[in-house]
């Protein structure tokens, strides 16, 4: 029961605790469900349990399919779920990209992401899991990738008030250039006095590029992150590179972007032994500008906590406001998109940033919220160093071997020293 003398911090632990309890019931409704499924066909089982709970048989069988991994191939997670630790939404994002696995690779990555569920929203739960299943399943992430991109398609849903739904599945490479050469370009309109907003520069930009009403080149060259580290770059291992805002790509995606004469993606290259930025490729910024870039590469997202908007499309902001005594400076800036730069103007918000991109808010209730970017990869010299596998001569070998992918978006820079 609510009291209206309560504070804000005490309604929040409320809503909290009242969320870990919902999720505890639906744990529970997930174990009867597939002691249920047990009971016979999974169509008979999905159709029946369709008309006892007035749903489609589509999202039954869904339910049934869920709870009956949660109870099988999916230990740990369903114990998470039982505790009160994870909602029904966050197993669904452990269950979906495992659902391709083996039981035993299944229960591979349920092992290890159990131990990196605490305080991730959806979004970042599956973007974890990926990368895992992307570790454990190696070759079959490489065939699923090869044949997505053969899927690719475009479809037209038609929608209510004279609008319509233009859909399409592209490589992910594909899809980030367009989609930041849109923008980029709609910014620039903007600058110059254009009315719309951003969102109605940007499909009317693609509808004019698609119906020839434009020449169709901006003049822009969009800037697209590629983080791959060294020893992939130089062709020594196989491990995953990274595009900003997507997540994870196979190692030759990411040497060929890194690589390509025509490209226009920036590759970050990362420091084997600690996964941070180790150089950002450029040849033509200024210092004001180049500072903008260690930014944006050092924390690939907005910095407010469960914002995956990808750092190039969110605003270098003062953590602490130039107008009010702020530094300029690298331990001063992060990427906050347009609606967490608006946020941290509100009363009661307030915003700290660490050297390295550790950032910290605090809400108006006194609640606080701790981001750091993760490393992009594990220690992977120590790691070779453990297993006696894979390590380069040396960090230089490695360097030398890099030299002949390392491109920026503007053209060959020589590979850091």
């Amino acid at each position: 029961m609510s009291c209206s003398g309560d504070s804000s911090s005490e309604v929040l632990t409320r809503i909290r605790d009242r969320a870990v309890r919902i999720a505890q019931m639906e744990a529970e409704q997930a174990a009867d469900i597939a002691a249920f499924a047990a009971s016979g066909s999974s169509r008979s089982v999905a159709a029946e349990l369709a008309l006892e709970l007035s749903i489609t048989e589509r999202r039954a069988g869904a339910e049934v399919a869920l709870a009956q991994a949660l109870t099988t191939r999916l230990p740990r997670t369903f114990a998470a779920f039982q505790r009160g630790e994870i909602d029904g939404f966050k197993a669904r994002m452990v269950f979906e990209p495992t659902n391709v696995l083996s039981d035993d690779m299944a229960r591979q990555v349920d092992a290890i992401v159990a131990t990196r569920l605490a305080g991730k929203n959806p979004s970042s739960l599956r973007a974890a899991v990926n990368r895992v299943v992307q570790k454990v399943d190696a070759a079959g992430y490489e065939r699923r990738s090869r044949a997505r991109r053969r899927e690719r398609s475009v479809c037209l849903i038609h929608q209510d008030e004279t609008m319509a739904t233009l859909f399409c599945d592209l490589p992910v490479e594909q899809a980030s250039a367009i989609y930041t050469s849109l923008d980029q370009h709609a910014r620039q309109l903007r600058r110059r006095g254009d009315e719309r907003t951003l969102e109605q520069l940007r499909a009317d930009i693609l509808s004019d590029r698609l119906l020839n009403r434009s020449p169709g080149n901006s003049g822009i060259a969009p800037v697209i992150y590629v983080y791959v580290d060294l020893l992939t770059l130089a062709g020594l291992n196989e491990e995953p590179a990274e595009l900003a805002g997507n997540g994870t790509i196979p190692a030759w995606l990411g040497r060929e972007l890194a690589g390509d004469a025509n490209s226009v993606w920036r590759r970050i290259i990362t420091d084997p032994d600690t996964g941070q930025v180790l150089s950002v490729g450029r040849t033509r910024y200024r210092p004001p500008a180049a500072l903008a870039d260690l930014v944006q590469a050092r924390d690939r997202v907005c910095q407010h906590p469960g914002c995956h908007r990808p750092s190039q499309y969110s605003e270098i902001d003062h953590t602490r406001d130039f107008a009010k005594g702020g530094h300029t400076a690298e331990n001063n800036l992060a990427p906050r998109c347009q609606n967490h730069h608006h946020l941290k103007d509100q009363p009661g918000w307030t915003y700290a940033t660490k050297p390295g991109g550790e950032g910290t808010i605090t809400t108006p209730s006194g609640r606080t919220y701790t981001t750091k970017p993760a490393p992009l990869h594990e220690s992977r010299t120590r790691r070779s160093r453990i297993t006696g596998c894979g390590a380069p001569r040396s960090m230089q070998h490695a360097r030398q071997q890099a030299k002949g992918h390392t491109r920026s978006d503007t053209g060959p820079t020589p590979a850091p020293a």
